[in-house]
C-alpha cells in the first residue's frame, strides 16, 4: 500500500482513529504493528506521515498520530514521490459488463484519471445501463483501494450513468483552448493521425478519451462526439478488448500530451 485514503482529519490531538474495514485492512493484510509508519492522504488532498501509536485487539480499533518522520511501511516508491499530472483526464467510457468496468475503473485510478463518466451508448445491454448507480459502493471501494496501492495523489471520480448527450453537456460545461478530446474508433473512416493531435502552440490542460463498450462505438455516436470536438482515432493495433482500449488509450494519450507539453 502506497498510502492510506482517511475519510476523517485526526483530531485536535493529531490522532486518527480507524476501525472495521480499516482495521482488518492494517492488521490482516499489512500486519502492521507498534512504530510502523504509514503515508495517509487526508480529505483534501495533502499527504502525512502517520505513526500506528495503538493497537486494541479488544475493540478491533487501532490509532495513527500525526509525526514527522519520513520512513514508511511501504517498500519502494513511496506516494510522496508520485507528483500529480499537469493536466486533467476524463475517461468517456460506454458502459460494458460489470466485471470488465471494475477493470477499465481500477486502471483508470491507478493511471491518475480525474474523471470516469459511464456512458450508456446504442450498444450498451440493457441490463448494464445502470452500472454505477446500483453499484456506488463497490466502485468506491475499487477506486479507493486502488489509489492506496498505486499513491495516486488524484481524488478521481466516478460519475453517474449519462447518455451520451448528457455526457458532452457535461464536457461543455467549462469550455477551454487548452483543451484535446479523442474518441478510439475501430473503424478508419474518418479518423486522424495521432501526432498531429496535439500540433497546437498552447500547453494542454485538459484531456478527454472516449471509448467504447463490448462492439465500440455506432457511427451515429461518432457523429455526436465529432460535433462536440472529439477528434476520431484509429490505433494501429490488433483488435482490443474494450477493457484493454481504455488502459492503452490513456497510457497513449498521457505519453503524448507529456511529451507535447514538455515542447512549450
Amino acid at each position: 500500500m502506497r498510502q492510506f485514503i482517511a475519510e476523517n482529519f485526526p483530531d485536535a490531538r493529531g490522532i486518527l482513529c480507524l476501525s472495521g474495514k480499516a482495521y482488518r485492512y492494517f492488521r490482516q493484510v499489512l500486519r502492521v504493528k507498534n512504530g510502523d509508519m504509514v503515508a495517509v492522504r487526508m480529505p483534501d488532498g495533502t499527504l502525512q506521515n502517520m505513526t500506528v501509536c495503538q493497537i486494541d485487539e479488544v475493540s478491533r480499533g487501532l490509532e495513527l498520530q500525526v509525526c514527522d518522520g519520513k520512513g514508511s511501511i511501504t517498500r519502494g516508491t513511496q506516494a510522496s514521490e508520485v507528483l500529480k499530472p499537469a493536466f486533467e483526464l476524463w475517461l468517456f467510457q460506454f458502459i460494458a459488463k460489470p466485471p470488465k468496468m471494475d477493470v477499465i475503473i481500477r486502471q483508470a485510478v491507478e493511471c491518475g484519471v480525474s474523471k470516469i463518466i459511464p456512458v450508456a451508448g446504442d450498444y450498451t445491454q440493457k441490463e448494464n445501463a445502470s452500472f454505477s448507480n446500483a453499484r456506488k459502493d463497490r466502485i468506491e471501494r475499487i477506486i479507493r483501494e486502488a489509489r492506496q496501492q498505486s499513491g495516486s495523489p488524484v481524488n478521481t471520480v466516478c460519475h453517474d450513468v449519462l447518455d451520451l448527450n448528457q455526457a458532452m453537456d457535461l464536457w461543455n460545461e467549462n469550455p477551454t483552448e487548452e483543451c484535446l478530446a479523442v474518441a478510439l474508433y475501430e473503424r478508419t473512416d474518418g479518423t486522424r493521425e495521432l501526432n498531429s493531435l496535439a500540433s497546437s502552440g498552447k500547453k494542454i490542460k485538459k484531456v478527454a478519451i472516449a471509448v467504447g463498450c463490448e462492439g465500440g462505438i455506432s457511427p451515429n455516436e461518432i457523429d455526436v462526439l465529432k460535433k462536440n470536438g472529439f477528434l476520431p482515432v484509429h490505433f494501429e493495433t490488433n483488435i482490443l478488448r474494450c477493457e484493454t482500449a481504455a488502459l492503452y488509450g490513456i497510457a497513449v494519450m498521457q505519453s503524448l500530451v507529456l511529451r507535447k507539453n514538455e515542447c512549450q
